[in-house]
């Protein structure tokens, strides 16, 4: 018997979700636990695996376009089965009840669409490249399965000369649902949790040299980031409150330090988590850390590991950035904003000039659960470490 395959939630904050590409197509058999198609959630996107078994025998969302949680997006049932009743049930139950009343005309008049919005199957690599070089996705054949584009299509035309310069047009483009629980919750975060800002600046040249050292001995470089994050926890384990959040009528201490770093993509940001920070060496983070990042560019994280950091980092220094201030990312209750490594000028404390590598770091803080004296505590002893690493030890 035909049954509705529906859109179910992949995602713990997921509303509605978007077909990336359909595995299956119409006619294919399908078996419990075969992947259907992707599905792009508010965060990375998933695969939909079946639950039934039987022929699809109608794919109702197509690609590129949404669906609400509960909303039918196919059906599955037995080779040749008639199923217009079914699909005459599901066309009326997406029909609004006007019982009996005319339909009122909106006064709101509709901006017009002066640009288009249309779907292109491509790999989250190969639009992130896309937009980065200011290629046009619909200049470029696709050689992944079913004509997909990947990464190396969109190489392939930058060095053939499909790059051009890129134009400003006007357009009106759907918001992504992940756009908009980012703006969700971001907008939750900051008129709810009272910021205030620490910044002070951070002599990096021991550090630097400490990992010019230890990459000196490896084939694989351990990452600015990686450092940062085994300092933060080291920061975070003598001043837990930091690693709390708000309740309303409790304050809840983590007993494990969960870092998130933040992660752009080309529809927003993502944060994958490293967790048990404060238990893992450098190397151990330095690993997991590359794996997360990897996947984040690729939306392949799953849920458990872009949720629930009790502290964040949020790295714009490659972009020349010299400090900013960060929103809190939740259920933390403080985010450290990094920026980029300058050299200046520095008095000593004999008056002695001399020229250092300078870092100037900026902690966001939640009132409520961090008082000003323990926010400036706790980033005091960040930058000790970042100056001497050594301390750490002990």
């Amino acid at each position: 018997m035909a049954e509705k395959v529906l859109m179910i939630a992949l995602s713990p904050t997921m509303e509605s979700g978007t077909i990336g590409n359909w595995i299956k197509k119409e006619g294919d058999q399908v078996s419990s636990g075969d992947v259907l198609c992707e599905v792009e959630t508010d965060k990375a996107t998933m695969d939909y695996e079946s639950l039934q078994e039987g022929v699809l025998l109608k794919i109702l969302v197509p690609e590129g376009a949404s669906a609400d949680l509960e909303q039918p997006i196919a059906v599955i049932g037995d080779a040749g089965e008639d199923i217009s009743s079914l699909l005459t049930e599901i066309t009326a139950a997406e029909k609004p009840e006007t019982k009996g009343e005319e339909p009122v005309e909106s006064p709101v008049q509709e901006l017009p669409v002066q640009g288009s919005y249309e779907w292109i199957p491509s790999s989250p690599l190969a639009r992130i490249a896309a937009e980065q070089a200011g290629i046009d996705l619909s200049t470029v054949p696709g050689t992944g399965p079913g004509g997909r584009i990947v990464k190396r299509d969109v190489e392939k035309a930058g060095k053939r000369g499909t790059a051009a310069r890129p134009l400003l047009m006007e357009e009106t483009r759907p918001v992504s649902q992940k756009r908009k629980i980012i703006a969700r919750r971001l907008a939750e975060s900051k008129f709810s949790a009272p910021h205030y800002y620490l910044r002070l600046s951070v002599a990096m040249d021991g550090m630097m040299k400490a990992r010019k050292d230890l990459n000196a001995r490896r084939k694989d470089k351990v990452s600015l980031n990686a450092f940062l994050i085994k300092f933060a926890a080291e920061a975070v384990r003598r001043h837990p409150v930091v690693n709390s959040s708000w309740g309303g009528d409790t304050i809840a201490t983590y007993g494990n330090v969960d870092i998130g770093l933040a992660v752009a993509q080309h529809d927003g940001l993502i944060t994958p988590v490293v967790r048990n920070c404060d238990s893992k060496g450098l190397l151990a983070i330095e690993e997991e850390l590359k794996d997360l990042i990897l996947r984040a560019q690729n939306n392949k994280l799953q849920p458990d590991e872009y949720s629930g950091a009790t502290f964040t980092v949020t790295n714009l220094g490659s972009y020349g950035i010299e400090e900013f201030t960060a929103i809190i990312n939740p259920p933390g209750s403080a985010i450290l904003a990094v920026g980029s490594i300058k050299k200046e000028i520095v008095i000593d404390e004999q008056d002695n000039q001399e020229v250092r590598s300078i870092m100037r770091l900026t902690l966001s803080c939640d009132h409520r659960v961090i008082d000003g004296a323990e926010g400036a505590a706790f980033l005091k002893d960040l930058k000790d470490f970042i100056e001497d690493p050594v301390k750490i030890l002990y």
